[in-house]
């Protein structure tokens, strides 16, 4: 941990906004789950406050961004407000718990090329990395990349895997892929570099949703393996 992590760090990240590294979360451990726990619990206290000069909370790996009117508050007076609430022993905060999603996956064959290669390369058979790659309950970290993009963390650090030296110019919407020490699943049709391991019939995006991401950064995430009549069944249903 740096040697100031104990006090929660601020940059000026524009005239209406602070970028937050809170109380006890240090950048070096952007792979320790804890501190992104830690992120969402202090985003969750500062929305259950909800002055009315907060615009915005946008959570991170390690950071959380707020935003703030600033003709409804001084910039330095955010600051210090923001300060106030990362203060005390107690990390917890009120509306701090999440919900839990699960997301069926058909893993391997056409649904998860990379599969076969990945286990291959890590030691392990095919339904052992499926196995092991689902049995955490991850955290969406950050929602980003592209709408509805969720960055997961929790992964298994034994199934970390470099991403593909020649990203994709085409990865089908919906799949399941490993890229370094993150999960993460595409929400639509796009170019890509991480290990693609299955697909979801879920629609991670859609705007004609009332809220058009499937995930929000706090949920948490279990993955559920599904066979190729489930996943056809899903992709029919509403």
């Amino acid at each position: 941990m740096s040697p100031d992590a104990s006090e929660p760090r601020f940059e000026a990240l524009a005239d209406d906004a602070w970028l937050i590294h809170p109380a006890g979360v240090d950048d070096a451990a952007a792979a320790d789950i804890n501190a992104t726990i830690a992120v969402h619990r202090f985003a969750a206290r500062l929305r259950s406050a909800a002055p009315a000069w907060l615009r915005d909370l946008v959570p991170a790996w390690t950071s959380l961004a707020v935003f703030f009117d600033p003709e409804r508050i001084d910039a330095e007076d955010a600051r210090a407000w923001i300060a106030a609430q990362d203060a005390g022993e107690d990390r917890e905060a009120p509306g701090s718990s999440s919900r839990i999603v699960e997301i069926p996956v058909r893993y391997g064959g056409a649904f998860g090329e990379d599969l076969d290669a990945a286990a291959a390369e890590l030691g392990l058979t095919p339904d052992t990395l499926a196995a092991r790659h689902r049995a955490p309950l991850y955290t969406v970290a950050m929602i980003g990349f592209a709408p509805g993009f969720p960055y997961l963390g929790g992964l298994d650090p034994g199934l970390a895997l470099p991403r593909l030296a020649t990203p994709r110019t085409r990865v089908p919407a919906g799949s399941v892929g490993i890229g370094g020490a993150q999960t993460g699943i595409y929400p639509r049709e796009s170019p890509g570099g991480w290990r693609v391991i299955g697909r979801t019939p879920l629609t991670l995006f859609d705007p004609q949703r009332a809220s058009p991401s499937l995930l929000a950064p706090g949920d948490r995430v279990r993955f559920v393996a599904i066979d190729d009549d489930a996943f056809a069944r899903l992709v029919r249903a509403p």
